[in-house]
């Protein structure tokens, strides 16, 4: 009897937790790759949202993506720092940020990963590879404000100004990062406008912006052609905030390439196979283009 290739495809299902996740271009990005792979790859939306459930019923489904055999689970807004307590291990990055977008099931244990501070990273290092990086804002110090904030550490930013509205948040990361790193590089700051006056770019991590939370992070009096700006944030692909950085002149940077490198990492840590980040990215361009 002949077995059919559709049949010998090995199974992986894997799922997003988080809120109004309806328009995520995750589902498609990671399906694509996953049968390119030869893999018979599902990945499902658990929408707190769509559910009509609050954050705190984030053990419920992470139980339930257990109990039906889920590889893993991507986390997003708003749990991707309430998470940690229903995890048994944190990888090094993980437990250094104290946040958590990739949680991998896997003989009866879960481990809670961050790959969002490297797909931070690299899209700024190929989006803009040359800008001046002596001061920066970053605004939100959440779960993603935690990662891009450790990236922009490591691609060399010499001082970031964090501004939250939780300002002791705000001054808790400033003091994580200024341990980390051993330097006094990052600070907690309550004036933004006055910020932007000596910095050369601004980082948007906050959720203002997307579809369910339109509208600007800053006011528009606050931005200069000189700066460059770039924002987390990926539906819309340009969002207020870059339409107002181009119509200034500023340099951009949008969020769809952060998710393409963050999901290429998380792809190989849920079914062990080295994605291409480089096909991924072509696909996640069609895929904005086409929505």
């Amino acid at each position: 009897m002949t077995v059919s290739n559709e049949t010998m495809k090995r199974p992986v299902l894997v799922g997003l937790i988080g809120a109004d996740i309806q328009m995520s271009k995750s589902p498609a990005l990671h399906q694509r790759e996953g049968a390119l792979q030869g893999l018979d790859y599902r990945y499902e939306l658990l929408d707190l949202a769509e559910r009509g459930l609050p954050p705190t019923a984030l053990p419920n489904l992470l139980a339930e993506e257990e109990a039906r055999g889920f590889a893993g689970s991507n986390i997003t807004h708003p749990c991707k720092q309430t998470v940690i307590e229903y995890l048994t291990d944190l990888s090094d990055d993980a437990r250094m940020l104290g946040a958590v977008n990739t949680v991998v099931f896997e003989n009866g244990r879960r481990t809670g990963h961050n790959t969002d501070w490297y797909g931070f990273y690299e899209n700024f290092q190929r989006g803009l590879p040359d800008v001046p990086r002596h001061r920066a804002v970053l605004l939100g110090a959440g779960g993603a404000g935690v990662a891009v904030a450790h990236a922009a550490m490591k691609l060399g930013i010499e001082r970031l100004s964090i501004f939250d509205q939780d300002v002791s948040r705000a001054g808790r990361l400033a003091e994580d990062l200024n341990s980390r790193f051993s330097a006094e590089r990052a600070f907690s700051i309550t004036d933004v406008g006055e910020a932007m006056r000596t910095a050369d770019g601004l980082i948007h991590a906050t959720p203002t912006g997307m579809k369910n939370h339109p509208g600007l992070p800053i006011e528009e009096s606050w931005l200069e052609p000189r700066h460059w700006v770039a924002d987390i944030v990926y539906m819309p692909l340009v969002t207020e905030l870059l339409a107002l950085a181009t119509r200034f002149g500023c340099r951009t940077l949008p969020g769809g390439g952060m998710t393409v490198f963050q999901a290429a990492a998380a792809f190989k840590l849920f079914s062990g196979i080295e994605p291409d980040a480089e096909r991924m990215s072509t696909h996640f361009t069609e895929l904005c283009n086409a929505s």
